[in-house]
């Protein structure tokens, strides 16, 4: 280990996170430690830019999951660059944007409608007709962003 390293002590007070929290994003793949002689983890100076790019992407909403297939990605599972956060940057403003508009979409129905499906309400922006949300599960299926209509679809309604 030729490489300054760090121990996870240090890295963790420079990151500003606890040590569990790295043990927790190693074993999920987003970090990777080396062991010393006596078998401690060490970690090399570039992980606190990925611990920071971890945690940026976190308080944007960004899933581990999806943190981790985006570091993966990276060829030679290198820290991201300057050039590597633009691409991830742009991939999850995309993703925020969805976010946004769906909860736009939802802050402007929920005062009349909860999307439950029970079919009670005479007057809903996001009206179940004929019980078709009934295929989708039970309870408040449509706050489930995958099943939240549209601006069109609740006009239709």
């Amino acid at each position: 280990m030729g490489d300054i390293t760090f121990s996870v002590g240090q890295v963790a007070k420079r990151a500003g996170v606890k040590v569990s929290t790295l043990h927790f994003y190693e074993s999920k793949g987003l970090i990777h430690s080396l062991r010393n002689s006596g078998n401690q983890r060490r970690y090399r100076k570039d992980v606190m830019r990925q611990v920071s790019v971890i945690k940026a992407a976190q308080k944007m909403g960004v899933s581990l999951e999806e943190i981790r297939v985006a570091l993966d990605a990276l060829p030679g599972n290198r820290t991201p660059d300057a050039k590597d956060w633009a691409a991830l940057a742009e991939r999850w403003n995309a993703m925020l944007n969805q976010r946004i508009d769906y909860l736009t979409r939802l802050r402007d129905s929920i005062t009349s409608c909860i999307g439950c499906g029970c079919l009670s309400l005479e007057v809903c922006p996001i009206y179940n007709e004929d019980d078709h949300l009934a295929a989708c599960g039970d309870g408040p299926v449509i706050l489930d962003q995958k099943h939240m209509p549209t601006e069109d679809e609740s006009a239709q309604g």
